[in-house]
């Protein structure tokens, strides 16, 4: 192989690489909120401080502030960025379940 189809080679292959790490896609995640974090921002900082937009599908949230949250969200970003988020959350000893990529039908 010459030095230059070498270097083309390396630039096609961090090209792929660079296109796939700014792809967006969505993961839907479950979640349980225990009391003791009620009052934090979770879903803000997931957005302000990952980059990811954040939709929330479901919620649940009793009445008594004895009781924990549950909630269905999609996380929207690159996956470096939801990988981020995810860690977040885990890192607040969040129970989390049901980690679901969800395929971009559109066009």
């Amino acid at each position: 192989m010459l030095a230059a189809e070498c270097i083309d080679s390396r630039a096609t292959v961090k090209a792929a690489v660079s296109v796939e790490e700014k792809r967006r896609t969505t993961t839907r995640i479950a979640m349980r909120v225990p009391r003791s974090c009620y009052g934090e921002p979770i879903i803000s900082r997931l957005s302000c401080e990952h980059g990811l937009t954040v939709t929330i599908i479901a919620a649940l949230l009793g009445e008594s502030p004895e009781e924990d949250g549950w909630f269905t969200l999609d996380l929207t970003g690159t996956t470096q960025k939801i990988q981020s988020g995810i860690i977040y959350l885990e890192e607040l000893d969040l129970e989390i379940w049901d980690k679901t990529t969800i395929e971009d039908e559109s066009w």
